[in-house]
């Protein structure tokens, strides 16, 4: 493992710490740090997170954790003891968002599809013929 992914599995480890127990504003208890990446040169920290509740509560607790980047950098610096520590980047993590909607999405059409008469057995042979002739 190169040493980018080995500092960002660290830091994501320690921010995930430092947010659910240090942290003691109320915005933040339902964030989950679930990705960390780092740049090649070590100097910034894409930190992406995941908030429950709704949209209007996870913007808020997006604003907290951008209130406390530099806080979260500090404790971060003196757990890691680096020559440099990463500036933290905040970011929504939306991907199990995305994955919920492409699911409901899909149960929708399956609820749709099973709905639907299927087609008459007759329909289905003259399709096929047609299909042969025409190769």
């Amino acid at each position: 493992m190169r040493r980018p992914e080995q500092l960002a599995e660290v830091i994501r480890e320690e921010v995930s710490q430092i947010v659910g127990f240090e942290l003691e504003d109320p915005r933040v208890e339902r964030v989950t740090v679930t990705d960390v990446r780092v740049t090649e040169n070590l100097r910034d920290a894409s930190v992406y997170v995941t908030a429950e509740g709704t949209e209007a509560e996870k913007a808020d607790a997006m604003k907290a954790l951008q209130k406390a980047a530099p806080y979260v950098r500090r404790q971060l610096g003196t757990a890691l003891n680096l020559k440099y520590t990463p500036e933290l980047h905040f970011l929504r993590d939306t991907v199990e968002e995305s994955a919920a909607r492409v699911e409901a999405l899909l149960s929708e059409i399956r609820t749709e599809s099973q709905a639907e008469p299927s087609p008459s057995p007759e329909i289905q042979e003259g399709t096929g013929e047609e299909e042969e002739k025409g190769t």
